[in-house]
């Protein structure tokens, strides 16, 4: 699945069948810059973090990065193996070490943090509906409510990764995802500055070979938890005495 057509096709259904705060963004790593033909256009100006490309792409904007653009945040940077030039790379240590002085993260946590397993030459940015490739993964954020759907169809359609919620920092999600299938993130402090996420909002993060299973999946799960509303309702209608 492939064409713009059909990941359009998923964004209507999906959006259908929960609901979303924002658009669903989709995100290619790619190993060479895109094809001229593919009219996408680079990335121009600059953002603090590669997570502020989520926000630019959930309003509808569709682009390319290269390596360059995500200098701005070392945690990124590294998430996504992304080397920082030899004047920044130091960079890096200082923003590691603040974030331990901080008591943020232990030092013994760093090597067990997901990354890609190479470095991209470019990353495509677009809503899912208008995505010019075919996205590696998906990120959805959302409510509670609606990730535990999105969750429980993933799980339906074993997609789901078996990982606990991830936390700090959220760009981690991505490689994990991507590794391992789908995964719930709590988000961070940086990428809810940067994104704009509320307070009552997370993330699910689903590979794009799996999307059409899932919003297979999410059509019986949000029958059965209708259903089920029904059924607990009655219950604590019936049973609570209080």
């Amino acid at each position: 699945m492939s064409s713009a057509a059909n990941w359009k096709e998923l964004e209507l259904r999906i959006s259908a069948a929960i609901k979303l705060t924002r658009r669903p963004v989709a995100v290619a790593f790619l190993d060479a810059p895109p094809a001229a033909s593919l009219k996408i256009a680079q990335f121009s100006g600059t953002e603090p973090s590669g997570c502020s490309f989520w926000r630019l792409a959930a309003e509808g904007r569709v682009f390319y990065t290269v390596p360059e653009n995500h200098f701005n945040c070392a945690v990124g940077a590294y998430t996504h193996n992304i080397p920082l030039s030899p004047e920044r790379e130091k960079e890096t240590g200082d923003t590691l070490k603040m974030m331990f002085d901080l008591g943020y993260v232990r030092p013994e946590e760093v090597p067990q943090i997901p990354r890609l397993a190479k470095t991209p030459a470019a990353l495509v940015y677009a809503p899912l509906g208008e995505a010019p490739v075919a996205p590696d993964v998906i990120l959805f954020a959302c409510q509670p409510a609606a990730a535990m759907l999105l969750n429980e169809a993933a799980l339906r359609a074993g997609k789901g990764a078996g990982m606990p919620a991830l936390g700090r920092p959220t760009c981690m999600a991505l490689p994990a995802s991507l590794g391992h299938g789908a995964v719930m993130s709590l988000g961070c402090i940086g990428n809810r500055v940067y994104t704009g996420l509320g307070e009552g909002e997370m993330y699910i993060v689903l590979r794009g070979s799996d999307l059409a299973a899932v919003a297979e999946a999410l059509a019986v799960i949000t029958g059965a938890n209708s259903a089920l509303t029904d059924y607990a309702q009655g219950r604590r209608s019936q049973l609570s005495t209080l």
